[in-house]
């Protein structure tokens, strides 16, 4: 029998600051494998490098193009809830933390993935998003961001 294991993948923060200095985060009310808000995550393919793996999430699940990338020293793993046809062999996750500045542009969703996309502030965000690993790394982004504005 085949060993199952982790994906590796990674968490994009993703933000932007108006001319006011005033942050906004992006997230997106996931709607393929479970149900629940988040903000840009997937997996990293065969030889791609992990800043190139946040470019094409983010591209690929906002339409929007990375400005700045942050790669931060926060890493975990997860176990799956339950079992997906499309990662046999898989049983979950680890994951390192990115944030990704982006203009608060268009914003075009993976509607294979997600329904509906907002902006918000911290407060806001951290309120909706679903998991605590997210919550957490929202909140290192938003803290190296009001220090890094300091």
């Amino acid at each position: 029998m085949e060993e199952e294991r982790y994906r590796k993948a990674i968490f994009v923060v993703v933000y932007s600051i108006d001319k006011g200095n005033r942050i906004e985060y992006l997230i997106l009310q996931r709607k393929h494998h479970w149900k629940g808000w988040e903000f840009p995550k997937g997996g990293i393919n065969k030889d791609e490098k992990m800043k190139a793996a946040v470019r094409r999430e983010v591209r690929e699940e906002t339409g929007l193009v990375p400005l700045k990338i942050k790669k931060f020293d926060f890493s975990g793993k997860y176990l799956y809830k339950k079992k997906f046809a499309d990662r046999t062999g898989i049983k979950g996750q680890t994951f390192s933390l990115y944030a990704a500045e982006t203009k608060k542009g268009k914003v075009r969703i993976d509607r294979k993935e997600h329904s509906e996309y907002k902006w918000m502030s911290f407060g806001e965000a951290v309120k909706r998003i679903r998991f605590n690993n997210q919550k957490k790394s929202l909140r290192i982004v938003n803290d190296w961001l009001n220090r890094k504005e300091k």
